[in-house]
């Protein structure tokens, strides 16, 4: 594997473990608002060095095995490939009720949809 198809793959990984991560806290009751410092505290790195990680770093070998171990993977599991999850339970349910609300709006009511996600992702 080539040097930058590696640190797209853990990158791709990295990202997949947080939703996975998100998920799991969100079903036991969590607000998202807080997940992502969260995370970076259970890899036992800074929440910048996650949002690094997150946007451009490379993760190297000795993070990739800190991310493993933290996370419960085999060594070696953020170096592979792995098939996308598709969506979630959650996610589709979503998807289905801000598309019935999409539809259901005027203009106006699209623009306060959108005005709202923007805000709850600041």
């Amino acid at each position: 594997m080539t040097e930058p198809n590696l640190t797209l793959t853990r990158r791709q990984n990295a990202l997949q473990l947080f939703q996975q991560f998100a998920e799991a806290r969100m079903r036991a009751g969590e607000p998202p608002k807080g997940l992502e410092q969260a995370f970076a505290q259970a890899l036992q790195v800074s929440p910048s060095m996650w949002s690094q990680i997150k946007s451009s770093r490379p993760i190297g070998d000795k993070l990739a095995r800190q991310i493993e171990a933290a996370c419960g993977q085999a060594h070696g599991w953020l170096d592979e490939e792995h098939a996308s999850p598709g969506l979630s339970p959650a996610e589709e349910q979503f998807l289905e009720l801000a598309l019935k609300a999409w539809r259901g709006s005027n203009a106006a009511g699209r623009k306060q949809l959108k005005l709202w996600l923007k805000q709850s992702l600041a």
